[in-house]
């Protein structure tokens, strides 16, 4: 069974940066995509980034040049660098992991963006 632990979520000042990291443990899957998805109170789900396991990525145009996206392969692991947080960026950060046929994804990491 797949699992997705997700960590780095926490409090931050507008401006500041955080790193969202997310693994995936289990066997026999391989892995097309891993991203990271948010939701704001009140709002829908949202895509903020993913990555393909060749490496390619896409971006939600509000993080673009703010948030980079990374992969390491071996470890079954996504990271979500975050930079020049906004308020607007406050929402829980979900890890989702494609194995093609299938979609997992993580409990969800909170990032708040407060003074």
């Amino acid at each position: 069974q797949v699992q997705l632990v997700e960590s780095g979520g926490g409090l931050v000042q507008p401006g500041g940066s955080l790193r969202l990291s997310c693994a995936a443990s289990g066997s026999g899957f391989s892995i097309t995509a891993m991203g990271w998805y948010r939701q704001a109170p009140g709002k829908e789900r949202e895509l903020v980034a993913v990555i393909t396991s060749g490496g390619r990525t896409n971006y939600a145009d509000s993080v673009k040049g703010r948030f980079t996206i990374s992969r390491d392969n071996a470890k079954k692991a996504v990271y979500l660098q975050m930079n020049s947080l906004k308020f607007e960026d406050t929402a829980v950060y979900y890890c989702v992991l494609d194995t093609g046929p299938t979609y997992y994804w993580g409990r969800g990491t909170q990032v708040t963006v407060s003074q």
